[in-house]
């Protein structure tokens, strides 16, 4: 047997069914009026964001990525606990547009902006931070065309990275950011070029568990701040340390300490140099945020055996659930936390594959798990999916489209 993933804590059952605010699986999936459905819970949402402000620095600020999770009331519910967004291309910031975010709160990351984006990202009053020197040449260009000031950060490809992260995204070549070297030039130019400079962004990777890790490198991140902001000669106005704080998908993973993490932060922002000490401090966070709130129901169709193992098929899978087919990167697949929602706390009897509909052998959910027994029309929950679900599967794929989402 495989074992699954850790259950997020404080998920209550009612009446032997898992319940997300009160409303069992049953009753979610009633309401919504089909399966699969993805279900993110406020509640869980605001409790998150009050643990961080708990730990962390009081001027530290908290920004939400907007690409973990873009549903439009998951993003008017953010509006009111963070402290700015970060978005990745024109259609996220149409989404938060229609979110009603203020643009003021607004910055906008990601290699391969096209003209209109930049456009668009200028007129709206965006922070662009900047991914290499054309990129800027091209936004100074419209801005100056329009007749307007463009509010212009770089994003920095320093010389380190996150150790244990799951995606690096800094340290050696990358196409992310400016090579930290070629910073200060860029800066100098952006600034005598008459642009709003709003300072640096420094993001060096994603979903680490390891507070050491992140402390290392918020560390290193605050070091390298100082040295560009000397050579660039002048204060910096803003900086976003980046975010990289996972939460546990894998048995064994255990939840980052985030206490010891703000405790280090508090430390250092004691002790800033002259250089950082008006900055303003913001970090950047998505499925840390939003990741755990997030449960996706599938409903059982079939169940059968061959060869004597237990297949139950759902009416879902990896087009609404990449990342926990094991196809988003994993190098060796695992098991995301799962449940049978309809049986939750039932003592487990068998061993069981939760497979999808695709046309696929790539198709799984839950491989060798040990579940209580099921049947067509138990429904079968996967956890941590409030983070790279919906929009980060491949929904079309076969014809059988989007899974339904909720807010509870």
């Amino acid at each position: 047997m495989k074992p699954l993933g850790p259950i997020p804590p404080d998920f209550e059952s009612v009446d032997g069914e898992l319940a997300i605010s009160g409303r069992t699986a049953s009753q979610l999936v009633e309401d919504a009026g089909s399966t699969p459905l993805f279900v993110y819970s406020r509640q869980r949402l605001s409790d998150r964001m009050a643990q961080l402000r708990e730990a962390l620095p009081e001027r530290l600020a908290i920004n939400y990525a907007i690409k973990a999770n873009p549903f439009l009331p998951v993003l008017q519910h953010m509006a009111c606990l963070v402290d700015g967004f970060d978005i990745a291309s024109s259609g996220e910031l149409r989404m938060a547009q229609a979110a009603g975010l203020d643009a003021n709160r607004i910055s906008f990351a990601g290699p391969g902006k096209r003209d209109d984006e930049l456009e668009a990202a200028i007129a709206a009053g965006v922070t662009l931070n900047c991914e290499s020197e054309g990129e800027a040449e091209r936004a100074l260009g419209i801005a100056a065309a329009a007749g307007t000031q463009a509010r212009m950060a770089i994003r920095v490809n320093p010389s380190f990275e996150l150790r244990g992260s799951g995606m690096k995204m800094g340290g050696g070549a990358k196409p992310f950011g400016v090579d930290q070297d070629r910073v200060p030039a860029l800066a100098r130019r952006i600034i005598e070029a008459g642009a709003d400079w709003r300072g640096l962004h420094i993001y060096t990777g994603s979903q680490a568990l390891s507070a050491d890790a992140i402390i290392e490198t918020q560390g290193n991140v605050l070091d390298l701040a100082d040295a560009l902001a000397r050579e660039i000669g002048g204060p910096l106005p803003k900086l976003n340390m980046g975010g990289g704080f996972g939460i546990p998908y894998f048995h064994g993973d255990e939840a980052l300490d985030i206490a010891a993490v703000g405790a280090a932060l508090e430390e250092r922002f004691a002790n800033l140099p002259a250089s950082l000490a008006d900055t303003y401090l913001c970090i950047e966070l998505g499925r840390y945020l939003v990741g755990e709130a997030g449960v996706y129901l599938t409903r059982i169709v079939d169940r059968k055996v061959s060869h004597g193992t237990v297949y139950l098929v759902t009416d879902g899978g990896l087009h609404h659930q990449l990342a926990a087919s094991g196809n988003f990167g994993t190098v060796v697949r695992r098991n995301y936390p799962s449940a049978i929602a309809t049986r939750f706390g039932a003592e487990p009897e068998e061993e069981a594959n939760v497979v999808g509909r695709l046309c696929t052998p790539l198709d799984r959910l839950a491989d060798a798990a040990h579940l209580p027994w099921a049947e067509a029309g138990d429904l079968v929950a996967v956890f941590c999916a409030g983070a790279y679900g919906a929009t980060a599967s491949p929904a079309q794929f076969l014809g059988h489209g989007p899974a339904a989402e909720i807010v509870v």
